[in-house]
């Protein structure tokens, strides 16, 4: 990514060592999905940089509502969808970030969608899906990709002016919340209802006792 200009987009027809978070593969066969990575260089500190995952997933909320979807956002990375055997994932985002004395040197955005895909392998029939099989037609990934950049560049440059705030409050519209749930964290486990994100990006747990927990990072699992 070295001297490349903001903006930058690779597009993958198949990807051969697709992941995800905490480095899990993410099933990418050729000719049938999305998957992209877009280079963003924001002028920020380092530590204001969390909520572009959110704001990426938000893009991506209102791309599908666009197109007849009704999505649910899982924090912090999961696109998911309405099925017949209950909310399946149907996309996740990757933000993976260099930093200099605080400052952030660019952010390397990654969109896996699972677009026309009608069969998942092992486990992943159990909790994935795709927007075809949804749909019950086959969806054009060239036209997704270009109304989900379209939608992602606003509210990238209401960002960057002006804070998350915007982004942040298109993400909890689409959100998983006021259902409890609990993360795992090196300190112990959070057991709490989540109600929403902050600007930092953070989940808020209320807890049972009323106070507010912020996780920045972990995996949630609800109740």
């Amino acid at each position: 990514m070295a001297g490349a200009k903001e903006g930058l987009l690779v597009v993958a027809d198949e990807q051969t060592g697709g992941r995800g978070r905490r480095g899990r593969a993410w099933h990418s066969p050729a000719g049938e999905n999305l998957y992209c990575s877009l280079l963003l260089r924001p002028a920020l500190p380092a530590r204001m940089a969390g909520p572009l995952t959110l704001l990426a997933g938000a893009a991506l909320a209102e791309t599908l509502s666009c197109l007849g979807f009704t999505p649910r956002l899982k924090w912090p990375n999961d696109v998911l969808l309405d099925t017949p055997e209950g909310l399946r994932k149907v996309a996740g985002i990757l933000a993976e970030m260099s930093s200099e004395a605080d400052r952030v040197r660019h952010v390397v955005l990654g969109v896996g969608v699972n677009v026309n895909g009608a069969v998942f392998p092992g486990l992943l029939g159990q909790i994935a899906t795709s927007l075809a099989i949804v749909a019950r037609k086959t969806i054009d990934r060239g036209t997704l990709l270009a109304a989900l950049l379209n939608t992602f560049e606003p509210i990238y440059d209401r960002f960057r002016a002006h804070g998350p705030a915007s982004g942040l409050a298109s993400w909890n519209r689409h959100a998983i919340l006021g259902q409890r749930a609990w993360v795992e964290r090196e300190s112990g486990r959070i057991e709490g209802v989540a109600f929403a994100v902050d600007e930092s990006g953070a989940l808020l747990l209320r807890t049972d006792p009323g106070e507010t927990a912020m996780v920045h990072a972990g995996e949630v699992n609800w109740l």
